[in-house]
């Protein structure tokens, strides 16, 4: 099971991962919230510990923004701050469980084990989640985001998208586009496919310097950061 801690305090941050990987886990840990976010976009972990009181972006938005494309992972908040107002703000934002600092480890130890029981490994939420880079692609509620951002699309852009996706990396040519896209609905010979690639480019890859959409001439086109 990985762990992906937020914690900004360095001793705190080191003897949590070490009682961690004691246990049976493994413990990444990041310590500002804008690193957090990049990193979960990249890797995929099976429940967030956040700090509230971190640099550049706080465990609060970092809960916020993981739920706005996330609905399952489990988070707990770890925290000095111990008003019933701040333990209202965390579960408003949909975290899952609030521990304030200081704690036993072993009863966070406890609370994981019993976040990570309810949690269906077969939970078929998480493979309706799509992770390219720094996109992200949400099947179940049909939602698009790179680099926190959401991007609008209209349906045909989605499902274009996320075929490619799901092609990981593979050519796909304009014939099975069409295929699964479409299901024939147009002539092959039109250049509806070419539409819609550059609709999606000007969506997901212009404001950014990585592009993702590429084309392989006389082959068709895929979906990948390099």
């Amino acid at each position: 099971m990985n762990i992906l801690l937020l914690e900004d305090d360095l001793i705190l941050s080191a003897e949590l991962c070490r009682f961690l990987e004691s246990n049976s886990f493994t413990c990444d840990k990041i310590y500002d919230g804008e690193t957090f976010l990049r990193q979960i976009r990249n890797n995929t972990y099976e429940l967030y510990l956040l700090d509230i009181n971190v640099p550049k972006i706080n465990g609060l938005d970092v809960c916020q923004t993981i739920r706005s494309f996330d609905k399952n992972t489990p988070i707990i908040i770890i925290s000095a701050y111990g008003d019933i107002s701040d333990k209202k703000d965390a579960f408003t934002r949909l975290a899952d469980d609030y521990l304030v600092k200081p704690f036993q480890f072993e009863e966070l130890l406890l609370r994981i084990n019993s976040l990570l029981r309810r949690k269906s490994p077969s939970d078929a939420a998480d493979q309706d989640i799509i992770r390219i880079d720094d996109l992200i692609i949400n099947k179940t509620e049909q939602k698009v985001y790179r680099a926190g951002n959401e991007i609008a699309l209209t349906l045909k852009e989605f499902q274009l998208l996320v075929y490619l996706a799901e092609a990981q990396g593979r050519t796909v040519s304009k014939q099975q586009i069409t295929e699964h896209v479409w299901e024939h609905n147009f002539n092959t010979n039109t250049n509806t496919v070419e539409v819609y690639i550059n609709f999606l480019r000007k969506k997901v890859d212009k404001d950014f310097k990585l592009k993702l959409i590429h084309t392989r001439s006389g082959f068709g086109y895929y979906l990948s950061p390099l």
